[in-house]
């Protein structure tokens, strides 16, 4: 039988939503075993005064397989 736990993470990037992702997931697999997936449960944009964006942030649910 395999058991899978569900983690929320926050994750951001200067560069893109996709960018933001792609981080999350590499730092969240330095500290979870056996990462099987993950879905976008939200987005963020943090605008500078002068509404141009600084930083796209996401909120990930990671699912990770737990070990016997």
């Amino acid at each position: 039988m395999t058991v899978a736990r569900v983690t929320e993470i926050i994750s951001s990037s200067t560069e893109s939503f996709d960018d933001a992702v792609r981080q999350g997931i590499r730092r969240a697999s330095k500290t979870l075993k056996n990462v099987r997936g993950a879905w976008v449960e939200g987005q963020k944009v943090i605008c500078d005064g002068q509404g141009h964006i600084v930083e796209f942030r996401v909120i990930l649910k990671v699912s990770f397989v737990l070990e016997n």
